[in-house]
Formats: C-alpha cells, structure tokens, sequence
C-alpha cells in the first residue's frame, strides 16, 4: 500500500505547470503519470495544489546540544517539516561543538531518535570554533560531516583558512563561511547606515563581509577547494563573488529571505526582532542581491534560522543576540512578496530551495522521479493568512515578519516515503 498525490500541479521547468498523479511506495516515488489507479492505496486528494520536490536548507540553527531552551533537534525539524523542508543543515555553533568524531557521533545518533526531517550536521572548522586549531576534517568527514564551517564567526587567520581549504580538497568536502573582518566590526549591531546613525547605534559596515570574501575566493583558487558563503548581504560581495565565478573559482553563494525582503530604512524602530548577523543593509544591496540570486551569481537561498528565547531578544539592540526565525515563513514570504510581485518567477523560488542547493552541494535531492526519494512538499498558492509566531513549532517566535499576510503555504510534507507534516484541511 502505498501514498497516492492526486491531481497536483508540478512545474515543468519552463514556468509552466502541468496536471499530475505521484504513487510513493516505501521510501521512493513509484508512479508518476495521470489517472493512476486508487485501490489499494491512501489517497490524498491535492487537486489544483502545486507540488514540489522537498525543500532543501542548507543553513539552519538547531541549538542542540547547549541551547535547548531555544531550539531542539525535535522542534526545529518539526518546523521545518511545516515549512516544507524535508532536508536542512544544522550549524554547529552548540555547546559542545562537533569538532571531534565522538561529538559528531552524538549529534548523529540525536537526530536518529528526535528528527523529523533529514538532518546534515555540519562539523566545525576550528576546534571549538576558536580559529585556533584545526579539526580533524578526515575523521569528522568519514563520521558524516555535511561541510566544514565556522558559521557565526569568520575565521580570521588567513593562513589557517588557506590549511583548512587543503584539507577539504584533500577530503572532498567543502569549506562554508560566515564572512567578517573582526577588526571592521567595532561592536557593530546593525548595519552602518540609515538606521544606525538616527539611533545613534555603532554599524557593522558593508566592507566587513566583502572583504574577507574577497580573501577567501582567492584562497580557495590556490587550494582548488570548494567554497560556499553564507548569507552574502552587500552589493560589494555579489562583486566579488561575480568576478570570482567569471575566474573560474569554485565558489557558490547563498541568500536569506530576510535579506531579499528587507533593508535597513525597513526598521520600524529599536525592535530586536530585526537584529540579525549580517544585518540588513541598504536598499541598493537589497535591489542587488535581487538581482544577483536572478542571474545566478548567487546560487540559492536559505533561512539562517536563528531561535532565541524572548528573554534574550529583550535585551535591548546593543545587546540582544542576532538572528531571527525562517523555518516556517520562507516559501510563503517569498511567495507572495517576490513571485506574486512579478520580482521572481516561481519557478526561480522552487529551484532556489531544491535542484540548486542540491546541485551546488552535489546531493541527490532536489527532483521529481520515478525511483527518486520520495521527499514532497504540497503548498497551497491560494490560500491566505497572517504569520503568527503564537503558531509557530518553533521554539523561537523571533521574526520581524509578524502580522504579514501570505500566500503560498506548505500543506502537506512527505519525508522518504513518511508524513511528517499534514495542515488538518488536505486529507479529510
């Protein structure tokens, strides 16, 4: 008995739709066509819904171990699961730090026991992301590290960057890095511009990221290594990062919803809410990263989903940590305010959260075929509501995208073969 998808809608990957019947069978799509026979199997009837391939993250905070009173392995991948994403990528800014094989082997065995989603854990950079040490990037790679990355700090020693991008050409894994100059931040809390100077607050200036990108596509042509950026937010990276493709450099680069959404004059007021790492810049970065996730200069997107507690985001700007929620808003958000907008296509949305992560990180998710995983997302582009953090399964009720009206939910998700999310309403 299998799980029978009648009647969606899926792209053809010309922006154009077409009617289509999905038969999963175990762990992977057995049938796809239209008309496909009922017996036998629980029929879902998703007539006039779009379906995708699942959603894929590649830049998410779990916070577990250490931080459970923000997020779990268990809440974040239920969140993702009604987000739509059947696959993420956990950052490893937790306490303890996955920069050792038995760390790892923990974090592993947790996501078996509580994950709702596929989960690929990243291992650290440097041991306990301190840019002192380098980990075992051979043994934490066989262990099933995802990537490699520091996320939450740039590694600032050039050199240790330069034996880091060895060691992962040597091991075939690629290096991911949060981009930042430490000396340029001057214990900046948004962005150096409009806002902070009416507020009076110290602003983290766009050069602080281009710069250390600039550093490392260079580092990375002369190891011949794989490298990924983070949330690239400045027109001055999506520079850099042009001129370093055009020179043949294996670098890929990914944006956040946040980051196309918002800019600095968007602010409201000193609301935390809108606090994050990099923080959002003008209204020319923003047009450029537009253009640049359009053009293919940058590759695809991802939430950088941040949970803190309300205690922590009330500490005022200054002090407040960084970071908002994106699990649950994503599609939606740029659903409704990009591709309804005529900004993106829907098609440039879709592939932007499955085929092109997954061909930038060559895995094997991101299609619709038959003898494919079966990982599905099932949106609904008609149906309309607010966004409620109150809602949230998230821990984190941390956006600043409260109240905001959107299209474009995900209804149903399937995870190898397994529902893990179904909105009440799709199967009756």
């Amino acid at each position: 008995m299998g799980i029978l998808l009648k009647g969606g809608k899926v792209l053809t990957g010309a922006n154009e739709q077409k009617d289509l019947d999905i038969l999963v069978e175990g762990t992977n799509i057995a049938e796809l066509g239209n008309g496909l026979r009922e017996e036998g199997h629980t029929v879902i009837d998703v007539a006039g819904k779009l379906i995708t391939p699942g959603l894929v993250d590649l830049h998410i905070h779990l916070r577990e171990p250490g931080g459970e009173q923000k997020e779990t392995i268990e809440t974040g991948t239920k969140a993702a699961a009604r987000g739509g994403f059947t696959t993420v990528a956990a950052m490893p800014n937790t306490k303890p730090v996955p920069d050792n094989v038995e760390q790892l082997q923990w974090v592993n065995e947790r996501i078996k026991e509580t994950g709702d989603v596929r989960v690929l854990p990243y291992a650290s950079i440097t041991v306990r992301q301190a840019g002192k040490e380098l980990t075992d990037f051979e043994g934490l790679k066989n262990a099933g590290a995802f990537a490699f990355t520091d996320d939450g700090v740039g590694v600032q020693s050039a050199d240790m960057m330069l034996q880091a991008m060895h060691l992962a050409k040597q091991n075939d894994a690629v290096i991911v890095a949060h981009c930042e100059e430490n000396t340029l931040i001057h214990k900046g809390s948004v962005h150096e511009g409009v806002f902070s100077e009416k507020h009076g607050l110290n602003g983290i200036p766009s050069i602080c990221e281009a710069v250390q990108i600039a550093r490392d596509v260079l580092l990375a042509e002369a190891a011949g290594a794989r490298y990924h950026v983070c949330h690239v937010s400045t027109k001055e990276s999506v520079r850099v990062i042009k001129d370093a493709k055009a020179a043949g450099i294996k670098v890929t680069a990914e944006v956040t919803p946040h980051h196309l959404l918002l800019c600095d004059e968007d602010i409201p007021g000193l609301d935390t809410n809108y606090k994050m790492n990099p923080p959002l810049r003008s209204k020319e970065d923003r047009q450029a990263l537009i253009e640049a996730y359009r053009t293919g200069v940058i590759d695809f997107l991802a939430t950088d989903h941040a949970p803190h507690t309300k205690e922590d985001k009330d500490q005022g700007m200054e002090f407040a940590p960084f970071g908002i929620v994106g699990l649950e808003t994503a599609f939606p958000l740029l659903y409704t305010h990009l591709v309804q907008k005529g900004i993106l296509t829907l098609q440039e949305l879709v592939d932007g959260f499955t085929s092109k992560p997954s061909e930038a990180f060559e895995l094997s998710f991101g299609k619709i075929e038959i003898g494919g995983i079966a990982d599905l997302t099932v949106i609904d582009l008609e149906h309309e509501e607010k966004i409620n953090p109150d809602n949230f399964l998230s821990k984190g009720k941390n956006t600043p995208f409260g109240g905001w009206n959107c299209k474009g939910w995900p209804v149903l998700t399937i995870v190898e073969g397994s529902i893990k999310y179904e909105k009440e309403s799709v199967h009756a």
